[in-house]
């Protein structure tokens, strides 16, 4: 992987953490990541554990990982001791990497981190995959999901023929977390494989945000997820932006409000991508042009079987995992709703195939429920469920009541698909990467008294 990730000059910046780094840099630090992870007891077809948080020390021993031609585990920082527990005990790295000392504030998107190395077990890695993720489990248990080093490659690729992604001599504004596929593979190995300045803010505010947006001449693409764009379409900025090119975000869709909020304030193009962790990224609409619809990416085909998306996929990216109903014949079963335009190959993706409920003998949709919820004055985010009948959790953005609430909705659905039971929340649990959570267990857990 190395001539994808490596190329280019040795004095070129490819990361600003603030401080910028050179690509002579980088190499210098991921050869002595290395030297210490051999010593530790990596060796090649092993695999190292990575428990570490958003910093140059994780990118440095993930390079580091795989250039020893180790598999690399990633497991997000904000897990708790029980969840890496498990996973360890089920993966059995040969080594753990985790942080002795970081700093920084709970805010900062990139900290300082000082990591240990310790053994954890002997043995090959569990299977042939460079990369090892967690799903983030937001409607059921995580899944063990692995992926070769030439999909990863082949994804970066993919990246450089999308239209409208950063380009060389460009900068990305990065605000997901790189454990996961969009920070990841988006993010860090298509910026170091094309030549693109990788500016994650210092810390995780709008100001922030805006503030390295300004700190260069180059062109800057932000890339992030709907969390992110609310964050931005509530900030002001303090003067022109002529470097801001354009915001991307995955996962899940931005509500229409929000999004009109910040083309509104910033003026600049909004767009769009689809993906799931087993193949990366799926789709694009990164013009803003299709909304709510996107494009298959370069080297991807999509259909629609029975309702459902499915994805080319030539093996199972699952781990362990031997179910037809998620993979099978070269295809990944997405279990999201969605159409193929036959004519155009746009793809709409229409929400979970489980947010298709019976009420009275009538079919009602979840999906649009929820998004009628979400855009309701006064709502921060929402998700509805079926729980013994439709309901809604709510995070209120300001004083808002279940009567009012009830009120706005019995204006704008009919009787039979209207939530059953309202939960006004402080705040809604998310996983790790920010998406709601959608278990009902959670959701009871997170509105119990």
């Amino acid at each position: 992987m190395d001539e994808v990730l490596f190329a280019g000059r040795p004095t070129d910046i490819c990361l600003r953490l603030p401080e910028p780094i050179d690509r002579a840099t980088l190499h210098r630090l991921v050869t002595a990541a290395q030297d210490r992870l051999v010593a530790a007891g990596l060796r090649p077809g092993g695999a190292a554990a990575l428990r570490l948080p958003p910093s140059l020390a994780y990118v440095v021993n993930l390079l580091a990982t795989w250039r020893a031609g180790a598999q690399a585990i990633l497991l997000d920082h904000r897990l708790t001791d029980h969840e890496v527990d498990r996973a360890l005990a089920r993966l059995t790295p040969q080594v753990v990497v985790a942080p002795v000392r970081s700093g920084g504030g709970a805010l900062r998107i990139f900290v300082d981190v000082t990591e240990g190395v310790s053994g954890y077990a002997d043995g090959p890695a569990v299977s042939g995959h460079a990369v090892i993720q967690l799903s983030s489990g937001s409607t059921g248990p995580s899944k063990v999901i692995g992926r070769t080093a030439a999909d990863l490659v082949a994804e970066v690729r993919r990246y450089t023929r999308i239209d409208g992604v950063a380009l060389p001599g460009e900068r990305i504004i990065l605000l997901p977390s790189m454990v996961h596929v969009l920070g990841l593979v988006g993010g860090l190995l298509y910026g170091l494989h094309a030549g693109v300045e990788l500016v994650p803010p210092e810390r995780l505010s709008g100001d922030a945000v805006l503030a390295a947006i300004s700190a260069g001449a180059t062109p800057a693409t932000v890339l992030g997820v709907p969390f992110h764009i609310g964050l931005l379409a509530s900030t002001r900025p303090t003067g022109p932006l002529p470097q801001f090119r354009r915001m991307t975000t995955g996962g899940e869709l931005v509500p229409a409000a929000v999004a009109q909020a910040f083309t509104d304030r910033y003026g600049v193009p909004l767009g769009n991508m689809y993906g799931m962790t087993e193949v990366g990224v799926i789709g694009t609409d990164l013009h803003g042009s299709h909304r709510p619809s996107i494009l298959p990416a370069p080297g991807i085909e999509v259909r629609e079987t029975d309702g459902e998306l499915w994805v080319s996929c030539p093996a199972s990216p699952y781990v362990g995992l031997s179910d037809p109903t998620r993979w099978a014949d070269g295809w990944l079963h997405t279990r999201d709703a969605g159409t193929v335009d036959p004519a155009t190959g746009l793809v709409t993706v229409r929400g979970r195939l489980d947010s298709q409920v019976s009420v009275g003998g009538m079919k009602v949709d979840l999906t649009e429920v929820e998004a009628t919820v979400a855009e309701l004055p006064g709502v921060s985010a929402a998700v509805v469920v079926w729980d013994d009948g439709i309901t809604a959790y709510v995070q209120p953005d300001g004083p808002l009541s279940e009567e009012t609430l009830d009120k706005l909705l019995a204006e704008r659905l009919a009787g039979y698909k209207r939530p059953r039971v309202l939960h006004l929340l402080d705040s809604l649990p998310r996983t790790t990467t920010g998406k709601l959570v959608r278990s009902t267990d959670a959701l009871r857990s997170a509105a119990t008294p």
